[in-house]
């Protein structure tokens, strides 16, 4: 450790790095167990824990590369001024993180899954959601403010990206894609209902990813757990799609070494919309919305954080133009910081919450 680090920074990086390797741990764990309970051998490519394993080590090895090269590139991030007073030390951190952790995933996805078409339609979904980021990310650099592309701009990108996801969907996939499948065997048949659900579930997936993404590991390490679980659902019916999400949610893995607290990198917004549009297609394409909803969880209740903060400021807007606000600031996780929660403890709770969660997926999907 750094002689000249104050205690406190110390403990910090400790505490950073024993939560991350506690994460690690754990995630690899279930996954040998996830594996022998589906009698998959964990050392064949076609299982949860070896692409996992090798995407945690390959996203880690490209970081020590990538980091430094964003560094030279000025990519520091924007910090937000009237954002917890906390994080105004974070600002110069580099960020556009998702640019070397997610090609990672994607590719060895692909590979490993001898290029599956339905790995090879997830991954392009994913990375044309992750260049929507990018060029948000790029023009906040650009302009040197928090203001990326328009909100308007940003909304038909996605919206344009997921009507060309469900075309594929619709020109591609058996007819029952259209049956929601309900636990206990029973079902919800929605028919042409279906395809504006799947254009929301994508656009509004990648949005609450992108709104949990705000503190030191807090995305990458809930959407490393709700991957890793999505996937043992999906083997049943496409190993492929188990590949793609142990690939992903190892990658994530091996970002959190470089983004645990205190980061040295930001995922910006090139890695969270990706992330989620990664986890609305396997969800849509695996048939497994009910669970993608338990799954999300975490990022419904922070999407949801924002909807009230905003309506509840613009119903109590007096004469003077200024409103009343439900939260300290929103989402959900600034509004713990600014009650006194570390950075760290918000991200462990939320860890917490969200391993409970996917029991309760995986249980619920055996049903």
């Amino acid at each position: 450790m750094d002689a000249k680090l104050s205690p406190d920074q110390g403990l910090s990086i400790i505490s950073g790095i024993g939560l991350v390797s506690l994460l690690g741990v754990s995630l690899g764990v279930s996954a040998l167990v996830l594996d022998w309970v589906a009698n998959r051998l964990p050392w064949q490519g076609m299982s949860l824990t070896l692409p996992f394993l090798f995407c945690a080590l390959a996203s880690a090895a490209a970081g020590f590369w990538a980091i430094p090269l964003l560094q030279a590139l000025k990519t520091g991030q924007i910090i937000r001024e009237d954002g917890p007073q906390a994080h105004l030390k974070k600002a110069g951190t580099p960020t556009m993180g998702g640019i070397f952790f997610v090609p990672v995933a994607a590719i060895a996805a692909c590979v490993w899954s001898s290029f599956a078409t339905e790995v090879l339609a997830v991954s392009a979904l994913t990375l044309s959601y992750g260049l929507i980021g990018w060029i948000d990310d790029w023009q906040i650099l650009r302009r040197k403010s928090n203001k990326g592309i328009s909100p308007r701009m940003k909304l038909a990108l996605q919206i344009g990206f997921a009507l060309a996801f469900c075309l594929w969907l619709f020109f591609t996939q058996p007819f029952n894609i259209t049956t929601i499948a309900l636990p206990l065997g029973f079902s919800l048949p929605l028919g042409l209902l279906f395809w504006p659900l799947a254009g929301f579930v994508l656009v509004a997936e990648s949005n609450a990813t992108n709104l949990t993404d705000g503190i030191d590991g807090l995305a990458a390490g809930t959407v490393a757990i709700a991957l890793l679980a999505l996937g043992a659902l999906a083997a049943p019916s496409s190993p492929g799609l188990m590949v793609f999400c142990a690939c992903m949610s190892g990658s994530c893995l091996g970002f959190l070494a470089h983004n645990r607290n205190p980061a040295r990198v930001f995922m910006g917004d090139t890695g969270s919309l990706a992330l989620g549009g990664a986890l609305a297609a396997v969800g849509l394409l695996s048939n497994s919305l009910v669970a993608l909803f338990i799954l999300s969880g975490i990022f419904f209740v922070e999407t949801l954080s924002v909807m009230a903060q905003v309506g509840y400021y613009k119903a109590t807007k007096g004469p003077d133009g200024k409103g009343k606000r439900l939260l300290k600031m929103a989402p959900l996780h600034h509004h713990l910081e600014l009650t006194g929660w570390s950075e760290l403890q918000v991200v462990a709770v939320f860890y917490i919450v969200s391993a409970i969660l996917a029991v309760i997926c995986l249980t619920i999907g055996h049903l």
